[in-house]
């Protein structure tokens, strides 16, 4: 194999010839002092020469641009490594003046096409302090290589092709009410959207970019019952099936018990179930008797019956006998899970039955949770007659805050969502050369 050929395999540069290969002391800006560095002189193969750098066609030439310039590619052992080539400017009639295209680096980068490769597969697999001891450079530019590969493959990607079952959420990124929405296909399991913000405008932009013809071919939708994603949803697309999110539909029950438990220990205490404690200069009142096993009772009336500990059994047995009032409300919020474990026909006899205890139980935070659950009864319907949920959606939600950990936070959405679209979204790189 001839020396220029190994280099270029070496390098990852196809369609590029080498000209000449230069080792050089150099230093690199910190107190380490000059350092060995290897720089390949390289000049793009012929039929490749003189294209513009955005739509790759042949264009006349205008200038050298700014002479010679230098491209850092994969560290060759310990050896840091650069491309070096002319970087002359063409003439575009639609983009205009602009720096000619070279085969081995994305247009405006500074790095090989191999090295934004490598960084854009770490950063969705490692931390950032990871990255940048790895690969000797800052989390700033991790962050414009990132988009950078991920609007290329993004342009490169239908992502909306095929799609019929989708799942609508939000999640938190930031303190301060800072939200993204996040968009999933049911089919693939893929994030195909995501935008900053909570609100209806949000949703209608993802509508608007999908299309008027595409969102008529959608056929399921799911959310969490949220009206800043119901509206939107029937008024783009009427013909989907709106299915409510089981998992926060039961959330809604799962609350109440633990209001009417408080209701009880309160209740307890002015009975006077309670011990006077001198604390330093002040006097503590601290629950006994029936109010101190309330006050300990929460979570075996939040926990599933099937994870009830020894102890937790005990003590909703406890509670039937001394407590009815509370009791009812445990069965109430185990009645509403069987309806959706059932699911079908079944599980909708078994909601209209639900719904029927609940208007007369004469439990407040119940009777107004069944006003509710009847608002949203023709979405929790086809949940129960379709079986989806929006768990494929938590899952999504649920990595994108681990990714949010390992970067140590975002200033700003659009590195987390395209740093999400690439690890989630099917945007992820090879490793170079695998």
């Amino acid at each position: 194999m001839r020396s220029s050929r190994l280099w270029g395999k070496l390098l990852g540069c196809e369609n590029t010839v080498i000209e000449d290969v230069d080792w050089r002391e150099e230093y690199s800006g910190d107190a380490a002092g000059p350092q060995l560095r290897l720089v390949v002189h390289v000049r793009p193969h012929q039929r490749l020469a003189s294209r513009c750098g955005i739509c790759g066609k042949k264009r006349p030439r205008y200038d050298n641009g700014q002479g010679r310039r230098r491209w850092r590619a994969l560290d060759l052992g310990t050896v840091r490594t650069y491309l070096e080539a002319d970087a002359p400017r063409v003439s575009c009639p639609v983009h205009g003046v602009i720096t000619a295209a070279v085969p081995w680096a994305r247009h405006g980068a500074a790095h090989t096409r191999f090295f934004d490769d490598q960084v854009a597969w770490l950063a969705a697999a490692c931390s950032k302090t990871t990255i940048t001891a790895l690969m000797r450079i800052s989390w700033r530019t991790v962050g414009t290589i990132i988009a950078r590969v991920a609007g290329e493959a993004e342009a490169a990607t239908d992502r909306f092709a095929g799609l019929r079952r989708i799942g609508i959420d939000e999640i938190a990124y930031k303190r301060g009410h800072k939200y993204l929405v996040i968009v999933v296909d049911h089919d693939s399991g893929r994030l195909i959207w995501a935008a900053p913000g909570r609100e209806t405008r949000t949703l209608h932009a993802f509508f608007d970019q999908l299309g008027e013809e595409r969102c008529k071919l959608l056929t399921h939708l799911s959310a969490d019952g949220a009206d800043w994603i119901s509206g939107p949803a029937a008024a783009r697309a009427p013909q989907a099936v709106l299915c409510a999110d089981p998992f926060h539909v039961v959330s809604w029950a799962t609350g109440a018990p633990g209001e009417v438990r408080r209701e009880v220990w309160r209740t307890a205490r002015q009975a006077g179930a309670t011990t006077t404690v001198r604390h330093r200069s002040r006097t503590i009142r601290l629950s006994s008797g029936d109010a101190k096993s309330l006050a300990r009772a929460r979570y075996a009336l939040w926990k599933n019956p099937e994870n009830l500990t020894g102890r937790q059994e005990a003590k909703l047995a406890w509670i039937e006998k001394t407590h009815p009032y509370l009791h009812r409300a445990y069965l109430l919020k185990e009645g509403l899970r069987t309806a959706f474990r059932l699911k079908g026909e079944e599980g909708k006899h078994a909601l209209t039955r639900w719904l029927s205890w609940a208007a007369r139980c004469r439990i407040p935070e119940f009777t107004e949770l069944g006003k509710k659950i009847r608002r949203h009864l023709p979405s929790i319907h086809a949940t129960l007659d379709h079986g989806l949920s929006n768990g494929l959606i938590e899952s999504v939600n649920t990595k994108i805050r681990v990714i949010t950990r390992m970067a140590f936070g975002f200033h700003n959405p659009t590195a987390l969502i395209a740093l999400a679209m690439l690890a989630l979204g099917g945007l992820r790189p090879p490793l170079p050369g695998r």
